[in-house]
């Protein structure tokens, strides 16, 4: 069954490499967007309509306004992937390396690629909003001498020849990506995929009180739920109180079901953003 998925990016993009690769071996539909904001508005206009999102880079963290974004939509975590992101540099067929004068990309990439870049001398860096985006900006405009950071999908989408591969700092650069669908699209998936949750995406408030995170993080070990992620987000409007968001795996559902319960009376505006499976390689 033919499906759409709405991205951050344009072709050649990672988003679209991990929407890609999550569906491996269905036919999609890709549907780009300038922001996440978008994506999320763009799902709830259309529920048939799938998302994937960015959440967080094993190197720049989380993606915190994902988080809220997801939370604030109503939108439901379906699905998670983890992309291995490995940069490449990119220019116009024939240029030589000692030639670049000028670097774009999106503002995460080139953090990432510092210690290549350093290596070129007296470059001038341009931050766009995308990294595919930035390859396209170079070959639509055919700027000599100047070059993109970017996938090598990007690179042979838009005709650019690559410089130099694996320029990215440190090797172990994931990025894990959300897939967010409105409730019937989600029971829908799971029926045509057979997937079994056995991930949650929580938030919740705490009272200012003494001990309360603790206790929330002893229930859930009681219940062998493992947490892998814990992030707060402030408050708007509240001085030093935050949303706590919760990534978290478990063996039963019954079990993790208790640990809900159990969490009620200690936490304030418990929501569960998603079930899912979780991703494995």
């Amino acid at each position: 069954m033919l499906k759409s998925v709405v991205i951050q990016g344009i072709s050649g993009s990672y988003h679209e490499i991990a929407a890609r690769s999550f569906f491996a071996g269905e036919e999609i539909t890709l549907i780009s967007k300038n922001t996440f904001r978008e994506v999320t508005e763009t799902v709830l206009q259309e529920p048939k309509y799938f998302g994937l999102m960015a959440i967080e880079n094993t190197i720049a963290g989380s993606l915190l306004r994902n988080h809220e974004l997801i939370r604030q939509s109503g939108l439901f975590v379906t699905g998670e992937y983890k992309l291995r992101i490995s940069h490449c540099l990119a220019a116009l067929p024939g240029t030589k390396l000692e030639e670049i004068i000028e670097v774009a990309s999106h503002p995460m990439a080139l953090s990432q690629c510092e210690d290549f870049l350093d290596t070129l001398p007296s470059i001038s860096i341009v931050e766009k909003p995308d990294t595919a985006m930035s390859a396209q900006w170079i070959a639509a405009n055919r700027l000599a001498w100047h070059a993109a950071v970017c996938s090598k999908e990007a690179a042979e989408e838009y005709g650019l020849e690559v410089l130099a591969e694996a320029v990215e700092t440190n090797p172990h650069n994931y990025t894990r990506f959300l897939l967010i669908s409105a409730l019937e699209s989600a029971k829908q998936f799971f029926q045509e995929t057979q997937h079994r949750p056995n991930k949650a995406s929580l938030v919740f408030t705490l009272p200012h009180t003494v001990g309360n995170l603790a206790a929330v993080l002893t229930i859930l070990s009681f219940y062998g739920i493992n947490l892998t992620k814990l992030q707060s987000f402030p408050l708007q409007g509240k001085e030093w109180q935050y949303y706590f968001y919760v990534d978290c795996t478990f063996r039963e559902h019954s079990r993790y079901k208790q640990a809900l319960n159990a969490l009620l009376p200690l936490t304030s505006d418990l929501k569960i953003l998603g079930e899912y499976e979780e991703y494995k390689e």
